[in-house]
C-alpha cells in the first residue's frame, strides 16, 4: 500500500533532523562547549558554507537520501515544467462558452449590485456609499423634549 505524500515527508525530515543532531554532536567531538558554540551559530541567516562540514555531509546525504525514498515510494522527482508536461490530469469538467462583459450583466441582463441607477451611484436613498466609509454622514437628529440639565 502506498503511503501518504504527507507520512513520506515527516519521515523524510524526521530523519534528517535526527542525522544533523546526530553530525553536530559527532563534529563538537563529545564536548559540551563545541556543540553549544555550533548550535548557537545557526540562525535564520546562516547559509550552507557557513555550518559546520560534518553538518554540511549530513545535509547532502539527508538530500540524496530524502529523493530515493520519495522515488522509492512511487513520488515523480523532476523539474517542474517536465512534471506538468507528462502529468497532467484530465480536466473533469468540459471547457463552456463565457460571456465577455459587452453581451450583457451576469443573471440575464440585471445590472450588477452596487451600481444603482440613483445619483451618487450608491443603492441608498441619498446616493454614495454608507455613512462612515468615504461618504460625507448625515447630520445628527435633534433630540424631541425637553433638555436635560446634568
Amino acid at each position: 500500500m502506498q503511503r501518504a505524500a504527507n507520512d513520506v515527508m515527516q519521515s523524510i525530515l524526521f530523519s534528517a533532523v535526527l542525522d544533523a543532531i546526530a553530525a553536530l554532536k559527532a563534529g563538537s567531538g563529545g564536548l559540551p562547549n563545541n556543540l553549544l558554540r555550533d548550535v548557537q551559530a545557526i540562525h535564520a541567516n546562516v547559509t550552507f558554507a557557513d555550518l559546520p562540514k560534518a553538518l554540511q555531509d549530513a545535509i547532502a546525504a539527508s538530500t540524496r537520501t530524502a529523493f530515493t525514498q520519495l522515488l522509492k515510494e512511487g513520488y515523480a522527482v523532476g523539474p517542474k515544467g517536465e512534471q506538468q508536461r507528462t502529468a497532467r490530469p484530465m480536466d473533469r469538467v468540459p471547457e463552456r462558452e463565457r460571456r465577455g462583459p459587452a453581451e450583457g450583466h451576469r443573471r440575464g441582463g440585471r445590472p450588477p449590485r452596487g451600481g444603482g441607477d440613483r445619483p451618487g451611484g450608491g443603492d441608498r436613498p441619498g446616493g454614495g456609499a454608507p455613512p462612515g466609509r468615504g461618504a460625507p454622514s448625515r447630520p445628527a437628529r435633534k433630540p424631541k423634549g425637553k433638555p436635560r440639565l446634568a
